[in-house]
């Protein structure tokens, strides 16, 4: 029998998303017989302790008991149990210097790491993400920023909304004044912020009309890599050698800064490739972008204005580009408004949540539950009983602090 535990969240600000929502621990109780469920008690969980307890899953404080425990976001280094299994979202593998001493507490308590993140289909796609329900969130704060950095209309916060189907209502009363909207990325973060703009009816132009053409009312243009990267050896883009070799790209994307006035970045960034916006750029007498709602959220290199991570409570700040610090939102017109919050599904944690769920209990709890070693739990392992697998043995320097 494996005990498996859902572990309540433990990092600040609070976050309310599960990974295992009452109905879906329901239907692992009843397909897999080797499994005992059990859930930590929380107060703040967007599901309550009495809706697990309701569907017969036993609900306690204390899981030392488990042999997996499950989470959303990375466990305090503190709480974690030695010798156990555990699944969150580390954000390890980038070399995040705020996150070492978690890697390292997993590596001294001989824990098993595995990361959401890397769980991956043969065709190389992640097979359990949050990542549309970020791109819901962050084009709804975007258009909540625009809304106040340009005095149109003003939004409740995401956050005090019942769920997807009232925002999209909410956003389907706006009517925007002419304004060039840029997202970038082609992913399902991208996907999520399309939907909630194509609720406004926005015409989506291409790169070239977005650069070169003006318009009297409002756009939207999506670009990918093959748009705003080229190769430094002049041969044709290719995306797969992209992905491989970012480092032999440079970057395109300075036109677009001075085209868009609101961006959305939805794009996958590796430490590898070239950065989107420095503090220079943003310098130039004609840098047009006003706000940017990053999605992405990879802090400070890729886009300087990103100098920290937002809160859903307070998602918004200003970025002085002539000082590069931080000053308080919508101040000046002369700054750049951002938002950067790394936590927005959590503004709609129940809907976030039944989706992420039911995507594990498809396709990763059948190998995981049944102990079958397969590529995708494999490949998805940033450490074995506290030691650094194959794949991610690169972050060795990492954990030695020489990085």
């Amino acid at each position: 029998m494996t005990k498996i535990a859902i572990l309540k969240e433990t990092k600040n600000p609070p976050d309310k998303r599960v990974a295992i929502t009452p109905c879906v621990a329901k239907q692992i109780s009843e397909q897999f017989q080797n499994v005992e469920l059990l859930v930590q008690s929380s107060d703040i969980r967007c599901f309550a302790d009495q809706e697990y307890t309701q569907q017969g899953i036993k609900v306690q404080e204390n899981v030392e008991d488990a042999d997996i425990l499950i989470g959303v976001k990375e466990v305090k280094a503190y709480t974690l149990l030695d010798n156990k299994t555990y699944l969150f979202f580390s954000h390890v593998a980038k070399k995040q210097p705020y996150n070492r001493n978690l890697l390292q507490t997993v590596l001294q308590k001989k824990i098993t790491l595995i990361d959401y993140e890397y769980l991956l289909n043969p065709k190389n796609v992640r097979v359990v993400a949050f990542g549309h329900w970020a791109g819901i969130v962050g084009a709804y704060n975007a258009l909540k920023m625009l809304g106040i950095k340009t005095k149109q209309f003003a939004l409740p916060a995401a956050s005090d909304l019942k769920d997807l189907a009232e925002l999209k209502q909410t956003v389907g009363t706006l009517r925007l004044l002419p304004t060039k909207i840029l997202i970038t990325g082609e992913g399902r973060v991208a996907s999520g912020a399309l939907e909630i703009l194509s609720l406004l009816n926005l015409p989506k132009v291409s790169a070239y009309d977005f650069l070169h053409k003006t318009f009297d009312h409002a756009v939207v243009c999506q670009i990918g890599p093959q748009d705003y990267v080229k190769r430094k050896d002049g041969n044709d883009f290719d995306l797969v050698h992209f992905f491989a070799f970012p480092e032999m790209y440079e970057s395109t994307f300075l036109p677009f800064t001075k085209a868009a006035e609101l961006y959305i970045p939805c794009h996958f960034w590796d430490n590898r490739s070239p950065r989107f916006i420095t503090q220079t750029d943003m310098q130039a007498p004609d840098f047009s972008i006003k706000a940017i709602a990053d999605v992405s959220c990879d802090l400070q290199v890729p886009i300087a204005s990103s100098i920290k991570a937002s809160t859903i409570a307070e998602p918004f700040y200003d970025y002085n580009p002539a000082t590069g610090l931080e000053e308080k939102a919508f101040s000046s017109d002369k700054n750049v408004s951002v938002m950067a919050v790394d936590n927005l599904p959590g503004s709609l944690p129940r809907d976030a949540s039944v989706d992420f769920a039911s995507a594990l209990l498809k396709e990763v709890f059948p190998a995981l539950f049944n102990s079958i070693d397969t590529d995708m739990i494999r490949n998805a392992t940033i450490a074995k009983n506290g030691k650094l697998t194959e794949r991610f043995a690169y972050l060795q320097d990492y954990v030695e602090n020489k990085h």
